[in-house]
């Protein structure tokens, strides 16, 4: 067989094209081989590996068709400045997907457009969490690249190098025959990593492009809205009513799919939930509408459309109700808990649009509690479910009923660390010597014995918190409910319709009958039931309309579906909609069974509903968010504490801090500050605190400033906001006690100097300005104490000195 005629430079870029191909096939060897290595099932190895290098080369004829022209351009100018272009560029290719391939490898996902959904410091926090970012870890990113240049170098060499471009035609025209032949050939599971990447941003452009492109019928201004009583009570029949208003206190938690609970294939780590199953009405085939945590709380609270990247990233909060807010309106404390930082995922913007009265995050834990720090990098997510729920059940203590109570947890997510971990990992090798049943393999339990321990851990913590209030007086007139925010993402997935699938749990001394419910609901559907359930039987009063994406949970116990669920798998993507039992999923079909798997099917009677119904949903959530068009404004009722700024205002900042980072910002206020330029000063500010309402030193600023300019009554409200907040930052009562200071309310610093000791503030200069405060109020013996305790530990400090004096 002869070569084809071709000039040598064509043959140069045919050799540098199929040395990224084996770049690529070298890359995915080392993706199967880690599974394989870790323990993890890996089904149909073979046929994996093959389907897998031939998309390589289908990646590959699209790599080399867009390059060529560079190529051909730069070696006329010169011949090798073509050819280090493209090493160049292929070498960033392959760093590009073997960075993929990891992430693949962590998440058991293909990154794709959710990638756009996230901030870079959302990223880094997310990849910290389940990396061990040591030197050898980046010693694969050196490797491969190395072993682009070495296959170029020897191919060139070999024997085979004349018939190179025969050996790319034909490889090419196989992968194409396959492409168009086999159905199998094109799923995601084996599609090289960047192609799927590229692709995914495509498709999500070419989806926004064409929302946008959507005119509103003028007569449906609100398409969402609806008269509140169209969402039947389900739940009475099932409860015996007490004359007070229940507290409702929910537990989301996080990974808790269910597939580990009850008797499904991973289960056997969840006894306290499986005990639950029978004393409660209890959803297997329950969805969360996100398969990230970014949409649990305006899934579940606010039943609540998407936006483009979730609803908690829409930039301008649409007009809304909640459980929240209706609640507060009919005489309810509400109440938000969680171990991590409110402000990730931006749900403290949904939190204070919601005016939750009081919000407990990682912020308001102190060193009384342990913290969960991944040892190999000293990574934090926060605080771990025990500690949540320890911190909870302290607070609502004081608290007037009723209550709403949202309490979040976080252990059951890479990477997978919490107090007492290895006492729980003993559990787990206790379970495996024993002689439980499981349907997973004991490899499968030994592969993912951190994740399994988690589980285990959250269940036992959840046990404790339920124990514990049990012997509360108020136990007898609360309704618990329990779910998780998305199936946990680590353990491979059997289907795509796993990821939403979570258990919903509503347990309460009141329920009168239990029962086990097959029927599909969602996150949707939980706020609606709840107050349907309320204003029916309790004296909470409705708004008259609502705009609920969900009708109200289903509670007939056969398997049935009556909703149109959305399902937003990750921020920037909505691919998957579930219709009657049909569940539509990047453009194939699936049917729904009783045992809720799913087989794919092809039906074009179903699948041209199922499109109309999902494009008229997509149609509507673009609108409606982008709108300001959820529901009407004038007749919201939250009491909204965010920050607003009118577009004059936005304009004067604007015109300062363009291109600016949140941080550069500050520092600009606060130059200003200092250059008298205070109104400016708190401009800034408070536009930094309309997108970032955590930003503490911000709130400080602000605060101060008002204090400069002797507006104390201001200032008064903004650090105190500030000090609810922050609770244990050391800077906010440096700045209250200096405001009382040079507004003379020396009662009120005392006030703080309590909530100082309290929350145990271990600053000098804070003991300092209280000592300060005892000598201007004649009591120089505490004044004394105080400033002996800190000249101790600095004896030569001036100021300390010069004050220790004045009280002789």
């Amino acid at each position: 067989m002869k070569p084809i005629k071709i000039n040598e430079r064509l043959k140069k870029y045919f050799l540098l094209c199929f040395s990224l191909i084996i770049s690529f096939w070298l890359i995915t060897l080392f993706e199967i081989c880690s599974q394989l290595f870790s323990g993890a099932e890996v089904q149909n190895v073979l046929t994996l590996f093959l389907f897998k290098m031939l998309n390589h080369v289908y990646t590959a004829i699209f790599i080399s068709v867009f390059f060529f022209p560079f190529y051909y351009f730069l070696s006329k100018k010169k011949k090798k400045f073509g050819i280090i272009f493209i090493k160049v560029i292929f070498i960033v290719l392959v760093l590009i997907e073997f960075s993929l391939t990891k992430y693949s490898n962590t998440t058991l996902l293909n990154l794709g457009a959710d990638l756009l959904g996230y901030s870079l410091d959302d990223i880094f926090m997310t990849v910290t969490s389940s990396e061990n970012t040591s030197v050898l870890y980046f010693i694969p990113f050196i490797i491969f690249p190395s072993l682009f240049l070495v296959s170029y170098f020897f191919l060139k060499k070999a024997v085979l190098y004349k018939y190179i471009n025969n050996i790319f035609f034909g490889l090419a025209f196989l992968v194409i025959i396959l492409k168009i032949g086999l159905f199998s050939f094109s799923e995601t599971k084996y599609q090289n990593k960047s192609y799927y990447f590229t692709a995914d941003v495509i498709k999500y452009k070419k989806e926004k492009s064409k929302q946008s492109s959507y005119k509103q019928d003028e007569n449906n201004e609100f398409p969402f809205l609806k008269p509140s009583e169209s969402t039947p009570d389900v739940l009475s029949p099932f409860f015996t009513l007490n004359e007070e208003k229940p507290n409702i206190v929910i537990l989301l938690v996080e990974g808790l799919g269910s597939e580990f609970v009850g008797e499904n294939y991973y289960s056997g780590f969840t006894p306290y939930l499986d005990s639950l199953i029978p004393e409660s009405l209890f959803w297997p085939n329950f969805l969360s509408n996100t398969g990230r945590t970014f949409g649990a709380l305006p899934s579940l609270m606010a039943s609540l459309p998407f936006g483009e990247k979730g609803f908690l990233e829409v930039e301008n909060t649409p007009s809304h109700e909640s459980l929240f807010s209706i609640l507060k309106n009919n005489g309810y404390t509400t109440s938000f808990f969680g171990g991590d930082k409110s402000s990730f995922d931006k749900k403290i913007n949904f939190l204070e649009y919601n005016y939750v009265e009081n919000i407990i995050d990682e912020a308001h834990f102190d060193d009384s509690y342990p913290k969960a720090v991944n040892k190999s990098n000293g990574f934090s997510w926060g605080y771990s479910d025990n500690e949540i729920f320890t911190k909870a059940l302290g607070f609502i203590d004081k608290l007037q009923s009723p209550r709403l109570d949202l309490i979040t947890t976080q252990t059951i997510h890479e990477p997978f660390d919490f107090p007492e971990k290895e006492k729980y990992l003993v559990k787990i090798d206790s379970v495996l010597n024993s002689d439980s049943k499981f349907e997973m393999t004991n490899r499968e339990i030994k592969t993912n014995k951190e994740i399994f321990a988690s589980i285990y851990y959250a269940d036992k913590s959840i046990e404790k918190f339920m124990k514990a209030y049990e012997k509360r007086d108020d136990f007898k007139n609360t309704v618990f409910i329990i779910t998780g925010d998305h199936r946990l993402i680590p353990i491979a997935q059997k289907d795509k319709l796993c990821r939403f699938n979570v258990p919903l749990f509503i347990y309460s001394p009141m329920l009168k009958k239990t029962s086990k419910i097959k029927s599909i609901s969602s996150h949707f559907d939980v706020a609606p039931s709840i107050l349907a359930f309320l204003s029916k039987n309790y004296e909470v009063t409705l708004p008259k309309e609502s705009a609920w994406l969900g009708e109200g949970l289903d509670t007939v116990s056969s398997f049935r579906n009556v909703h149109k669920i959305p399902l937003m798998r990750y921020k920037g993507s909505i691919n998957d909609y579930i219709y009657k039992e049909y569940m539509f999923s990047d453009g194939d079909l699936f049917k729904i069974r009783e045992d809720f798997e799913t087989n794919k099917i092809s039906d074009k009677v179903i699948l041209k509903e199922i499109t109309e119904s999902f494009q008229t949903f997509k149609n509507y959530n673009a609108y409606t968010t982008k709108n300001n068009k959820i529901y009407p404004e004038n007749a919201a009722k939250p009491a909204s504490n965010a920050i607003k700024l009118t577009e004059k205002e936005i304009e004067k900042v604007r015109a300062v801090t363009a291109n600016l980072s949140a941080d550069e910002m500050f520092d600009l206020a606060r130059t200003k500050a200092f250059n008298k330029e205070s109104e400016l000063a708190r401009l800034i500010c408070d536009y930094i605190l309309m997108k970032s309402p955590n930003y503490a030193d911000v709130r400080i600023l602000k605060g101060r400033v008002l204090a400069w300019d002797g507006l104390y009554e201001e200032s008064e409200i903004a650090l105190l906001g500030a000090l609810k907040r922050f609770p244990l930052y050391d800077d906010i009562y440096l700045a209250i006690l200096d405001m009382y200071w040079w507004s003379s309310q020396n009662d009120k610093s005392m006030i703080i100097a309590e909530k100082a000791f309290k929350n145990k503030i271990k600053n000098d200069d804070v003991a300092f300005k209280i000592a300060r405060v005892y000598r201007t109020m004649n009591d120089d013996v505490n004044a004394s104490k105080i400033i002996d305790s800190i000249l101790k530990k600095q004896p030569q400090n001036k100021a300390y000195i010069k004050f220790k004096n004045s009280l002789k």
